[in-house]
């Protein structure tokens, strides 16, 4: 019986209410992308107009009152509606990054990939831990974001390990609507998640996202990173519902996503992230070992509402191929303390013997969301799967592992 089944339904009704009006809401948010406009200004004082990928070039700006004026209109037109936001939707994401050490075909498949959009693409072997590459390392290392919806992955790991819910059982959430967790995840319904987080509770919830890796770093010696942030409390604006739903009062980095995504892919071993910045380092490269997860027998409970969410619920942009199968989990929504609207996606891909995690998160306005963000990661699979990425596996010594805590 779960919590909804005992309380009134009015109660339930009311839960509905407040998380459709919530500051945050739209996991499975359906504003299109496909037609992208902003202006941009070159060096030379020449406007473009950027539909698409496709730039016209526009009228100069020459003349020193008419670039005053021209300069207000652009710092208009950057934000997107619905902002203001502190990012752009629309920039060039690789300046200022430090390449030396990455797998450079990985890099070259996430910049295409990326395209004109402002984010950060984060690329790692969920095998060693190492990382491939980081696309926008500015962004990448900052003080973490609100992770939206991709913090189900995490509610459903720790409400199958506790037994409140399993994978194929449905759950009522109010009147005769009910569902389990595989629809949950593909669909990302956030009265599911919400469910998950009351019943649970703020002490049970936080061990498990510590357990997990949140509100430390992901990396090793990796001297720009933070770690993120765990609110001290349930989370004033919506409590542990909101929590579980949309990640309110978390601070996410990408790292720790894609450090979390490794160990699901990997079957349970959460490797610390190492970033080699040179090639003599690369080649010296030893995964180490952080800590085992006890999560060996929920990962196949998990694995399918994961692939749901890319054969038919909100990744569907990532575009499903049976042959080769992208799991994943998008996340969309506002993150009031940048401020800016956010577009996640956390996943991996499984070839033969070959894995790899793929983190995109996506910041500006409205038109970036999880969708996209899924569209984005798929397109730099199916890049590396065209360069046969995938077929040429290095297989890995256990001697090379060294071994840390085991939780």
């Amino acid at each position: 019986m779960t919590l909804f089944s005992r309380c009134p339904r009015i109660f339930a009704l009311a839960l509905t209410f407040f998380l459709v009006g919530a500051p945050s809401f739209g996991s499975t948010s359906k504003t299109a992308a496909k037609k992208r406009t902003t202006t941009k200004t070159a060096a030379s004082g020449t406007r473009y107009r950027t539909v698409g990928k496709k730039k016209t070039k526009a009228k100069s700006t020459a003349g020193a009152s008419r670039k005053g004026r021209s300069s207000a209109k652009l710092r208009r037109v950057r934000y997107v509606s619905g902002g203001p936001w502190s990012e752009p939707t629309f920039a060039d994401s690789t300046v200022g990054d430090s390449v030396d050490g990455e797998d450079l075909t990985v890099r070259r498949a996430a910049v295409e990939a990326l395209g004109p959009y402002n984010g950060t693409v984060v690329v790692t072997d969920p095998q060693t831990g190492r990382i491939l590459t980081i696309v926008n390392q500015k962004t990448a290392f900052s003080d973490g974001f609100q992770p939206c919806s991709t913090v189900k992955i995490y509610a459903a790991l720790a409400g199958l390990n506790e037994g409140i819910i399993e994978r194929d059982t449905n759950v009522r959430l109010y009147g005769r609507t009910s569902m389990n967790l595989t629809y949950a995840l593909a669909h990302s319904n956030n009265l599911y998640f919400a469910n998950i987080g009351t019943r649970l509770g703020y002490d049970k919830v936080s061990y498990y996202a510590r357990l997990f890796g949140l509100g430390e770093k992901a990396g090793l010696n990796i001297e720009d990173e933070t770690a993120g942030g765990l609110p001290t409390g349930p989370p004033a604006n919506g409590g542990m519902g909101m929590m579980t739903s949309f990640g309110e009062g978390i601070k996410l980095t990408p790292l720790q996503l894609a450090a979390t995504l490794s160990a699901i892919a990997n079957g349970g071993t959460l490797y610390w992230l190492q970033y080699p910045r040179s090639q003599p380092e690369a080649e010296k490269f030893v995964p180490r070992v952080k800590r085992r997860l006890p999560i060996q027998d929920l990962i196949p409970e998990l694995k399918p509402g994961m692939l749901g969410a890319v054969e038919y619920g909100t990744a569907r942009r990532a575009a499903f191929d049976p042959n080769e199968p992208i799991f994943g989990k998008t996340g969309t929504c506002t993150d009031r303390a940048t401020p800016t609207h956010l577009g996640w996606f956390g996943s991996f891909m499984e070839v033969g013997n070959k894995k790899l995690v793929v983190v995109v998160l996506l910041t500006g306005g409205r038109p970036v969301n999880g969708p996209v963000a899924s569209g984005v990661a798929g397109q730099l699979y199916r890049n590396l799967s065209e360069q046969r990425f995938f077929a040429h596996a290095k297989p890995i010594s256990p001697v090379a592992l060294v071994s840390g805590a085991s939780w």
